[in-house]
């Protein structure tokens, strides 16, 4: 992505106006070590970001490793449409959770995912953990 573009995780500046890559989940994504996320929900979002570019790199560095798949595969032909975050709270020093809704399409049918993340932050560094289905596959 140039550093210019709209950021995937669709997060707004105070105006409203979508955040570029560059100042959003890009340095993330290009640095995790040197620039880690902030914060669980910052996490969520670049993690949803590299979902959208299919950095798989990126997806394994961050999440836990108690709970760290051997490798992360990718939907072929997925389409990111979107990603909208329900709520976020953190439930101690070092834990918190996201709930998200993102959209996909796949082979032209709409997929819709609903879940509630978890994350603990290890050594100043949040990882995801693991993460509850919100909504019954249909």
């Amino acid at each position: 992505m140039a550093p210019t573009d709209p950021c995937p995780c669709g997060r707004a500046d105070a105006k409203g106006r979508p955040r570029s890559w560059a100042q959003c989940c890009g340095p993330h994504l290009q640095d995790p070590q040197g620039c880690p996320a902030p914060d669980a929900q910052a996490l969520m979002r670049s993690r949803y970001s590299a979902f959208v570019v299919g950095d798989a790199a990126y997806l394994l560095a961050t999440w836990h490793p108690s709970r760290r798949p051997a490798e992360v595969r990718f939907e072929a032909g997925a389409k990111w449409l979107g990603l909208e975050v329900r709520r976020h709270r953190r439930v101690g020093p070092d834990h918190a959770e996201v709930e998200f809704v993102a959209r996909c399409r796949v082979e032209g049918r709409a997929v819709r995912l609903h879940e509630r993340s978890r994350f603990v932050r290890e050594e100043g560094r949040w990882y995801y953990v693991e993460g509850d289905d919100l909504e019954p596959a249909g």
